[in-house]
């Protein structure tokens, strides 16, 4: 699986090749830091690293009298683990809500068709596991566990409750792009 930052920093390559400080504005310009805090370091090095893995290819380009820049692009191996790390992240639930978050932002690499399955399965996943948790909170149980786990588990359900809500309403968005 790709780590967070090369799969967001892949799926913005797919949709535009960009040098790193252009990734870096459109990330300061999305407001990214809000809900991913990925430090430009972090992209310069993640660039490095995806361009070493052949995920991406540099191409130096020069403009006027600047000195050379790299133009990253996605190369095939690198279309093919982040369409496959999508479609991991899609299909799991994690409390680090970032991954599907950031799966969510760079799904326009697959096909409609595709995401809206996908999407259905999670909602599925996430239904199964809100049940799977609801069963053990009982008044039973209630009595026998220490208050802040009582109170965690909760926290829990509120957690898979907005992921449910979260991929209803992009499968609700895609949906409607027929």
């Amino acid at each position: 699986m790709l780590s967070k930052p090369a799969m967001l920093l892949l799926g913005i390559i797919y949709e535009k090749p960009m040098n790193a400080y252009e990734i870096t504005k459109l990330l300061a310009y999305m407001n990214v830091k809000w809900w991913f805090n990925i430090a430009d370091s972090t992209v310069y090095a993640t660039l490095k690293n995806l361009e070493k893995r052949g995920l991406i290819k540099g191409t130096a380009e020069k403009v006027g009298n600047m000195p050379d820049r790299t133009i990253y692009s996605l190369a095939e191996k690198g279309k093919s683990e982040l369409k496959d790390a999508v479609r991991e992240a899609v299909l799991q639930f994690n409390y680090d809500t970032n991954i599907f978050t950031i799966a969510a932002f760079v799904m326009d690499i697959l096909e409609t068709e595709e995401k809206k399955e996908l999407l259905k399965k999670r909602l599925d996943f996430l239904q199964s596991y809100r049940k799977g948790i609801k069963k053990q909170v009982t008044e039973a149980w209630r009595r026998e566990v220490p208050a802040s786990h009582a109170e965690n588990v909760k926290r829990m359900i509120d957690i898979v409750n907005a992921e449910i809500s979260g991929t209803k309403n992009l499968l609700l968005t895609f949906e409607e792009k027929k």
